[in-house]
């Protein structure tokens, strides 16, 4: 049996990366990203990147990292507030965006991992992201044309990988990792812990085997807050 498993970020990616390239990057907020493969991006230098994510990373960490070495030319995202650089490079004009509502960019990435070459939905009707758009009506509702997206490569993270590639994810981290992983032409995924082949009840796998080409043991596992939240203290609150 061939196993798909790689020593590290950097033979996994080796020969995979070539200046201009679009990738899709798994993660929700700072939940579930491939934090491992970001890095090595970072070395690799790379760079006139397209990136296809939810969210465009903070500052000093996750796709941050990659924006702030002036790596990527372009996002399509649905939700980048939280990166300053990003907004410095935006209104700079110096970063394409392509803004997507969240379920549609969702649905455009498991379009094109379908084969689907596009799809109408009601979301977005009538504002900027309609704009230059195909619109339809469907039972006197008008629905906006959305394109199915592929990436050259996609990069995502798993809680556990078999060596046949087969990833079950941890809950907020499924939210957009199986997504990236379908659209990408090859998909490297990270891992958590790497289990035997057969440990997986067939019906608890979330991303199948057949999506993913290469699999290497994650060796950064920080998983940030976005955004700390936490109940005041009974004298906070006595003095609030």
């Amino acid at each position: 049996m061939k196993t798909k498993t790689r020593p590290d970020a950097a033979s996994a990616l080796d020969g995979l990366l070539f200046d201009g390239m679009t990738i899709a990057a798994g993660g929700f907020g700072l939940c579930g990203i491939p934090e491992t493969l970001i890095d090595a991006l970072l070395v690799s230098g790379v760079e006139d990147l397209t990136l296809i994510s939810n969210n465009a990373g903070v500052d000093d960490y996750g796709l941050g990292l990659l924006l702030a070495a002036r790596r990527v030319k372009k996002m399509i995202s649905s939700y980048v507030g939280e990166n300053k650089e990003f907004e410095r490079q935006y209104l700079a004009g110096v970063l394409q965006l392509e803004f997507n509502p969240q379920g549609t960019l969702a649905e455009r990435m498991r379009a094109g991992g379908a084969g689907i070459a596009g799809f109408y939905t009601r979301t977005g009707v009538g504002t900027l992201v309609a704009e230059g758009k195909d619109t339809r009506d469907f039972d006197g509702e008008t629905y906006v044309l959305e394109t199915g997206l592929r990436a050259d490569l996609a990069i995502v993270k798993a809680w556990r990988g078999d060596a046949q590639g087969n990833l079950v994810y941890r809950k907020s981290a499924r939210n957009f990792n199986p997504m990236a992983a379908a659209c990408g032409r090859v998909t490297v995924a990270e891992v958590e812990e790497i289990v035997p082949v057969g440990s997986f009840d067939p019906d608890h796998i979330h991303t199948p085997g057949i999506y993913v080409q290469h699999l290497v043991l994650a060796t950064r596992n920080e998983k940030r807050i976005e955004k700390r939240t936490v109940r005041p203290t009974p004298k906070q609150e006595e003095t609030a």
